[in-house]
């Protein structure tokens, strides 16, 4: 049986991360401590995304990785390398220009896999639940981090996707398959540029305005989903989980 060449991956991922921790261990946080935390939060998550990836790339029988995948990879790392600074930033200060550094990048490469999936002719159904599940869970982090200072509202925004799958279980027909609508694209790059904003801290006033739009926006995107799926509640059909890009 064919595998998939992931385990180069895998050490790229943990490598980076790790020389990542290592640079922020060694600045001035003042207890030595510190700084773990946010290497043992990074790690857990690289080491989780990547066993449900594995499992998933073994279960669709790839022999393939894909470019398209690996820039999705590569913007997992930094959602992992996120994740731990959100953590350790309840501990201790943390520079805005380190948040700014890792987040902005994280969602250029947003638009990059998609564009690459393209133009090299290696788009998957995988491949674009892993760029949403990447998505989400960057949303969920900035959510957490942004809700520091703007109050714990700011939290239906990472949640509210999570909060679908939920509801998912109990009303199975929330999980008919949703056509394909370019517009949760915008609601979900909407939601990346207000919250990065937001943990800017540079527009004081005007960010908590541009989150509050964002969450706007995201309700009316999830609300026309839900009120769709409602409509065609009775009707039978493929019963797999819906995909909200």
């Amino acid at each position: 049986m064919h595998r998939v060449q992931f385990a180069p991956i895998s050490s790229v991922i943990a490598g980076t991360a790790a020389a990542t921790f290592l640079g922020l261990a060694a600045g001035s946080w003042g207890r030595s401590w510190v700084p773990a935390v946010g290497w043992l939060v990074a790690l857990g998550y690289l080491v989780i995304s990547n066993a449900l990836l594995l499992r998933e790339l073994q279960r669709r029988h790839a022999t393939r990785f894909g470019p398209a995948n690996m820039v999705t990879a590569a913007r997992s790392t930094l959602v992992g390398v996120i994740s731990g600074i959100v953590v350790v930033s309840f501990l201790a200060p943390i520079p805005v220009a380190l948040m700014v550094a890792l987040v902005v990048p994280a969602l250029v490469l947003d638009a990059v896999d998609g564009w690459v999936a393209r133009r090299t002719n290696s788009a998957s159904e995988l491949g674009a639940r892993f760029d949403m599940e990447v998505d989400a869970f960057l949303l969920l982090v900035l959510s957490v981090y942004v809700a520091k200072d703007l109050g714990t509202w700011v939290l239906w925004i990472g949640t509210m996707r999570y909060l679908f799958v939920v509801a998912g279980w109990i009303f199975p027909w929330l999980c008919r398959q949703l056509p394909y609508r370019y517009w949760r694209k915008v609601v979900t790059a909407v939601q990346g540029i207000a919250l990065a904003t937001a943990a800017t801290r540079l527009l004081p006033g005007v960010d908590a305005l541009l989150v509050a739009l964002a969450l706007v926006l995201l309700v009316e995107s999830f609300g026309r989903d839900v009120v769709w799926l409602a409509a065609r509640r009775s009707e039978s059909g493929d019963e797999r989980l819906a995909e909200r890009a």
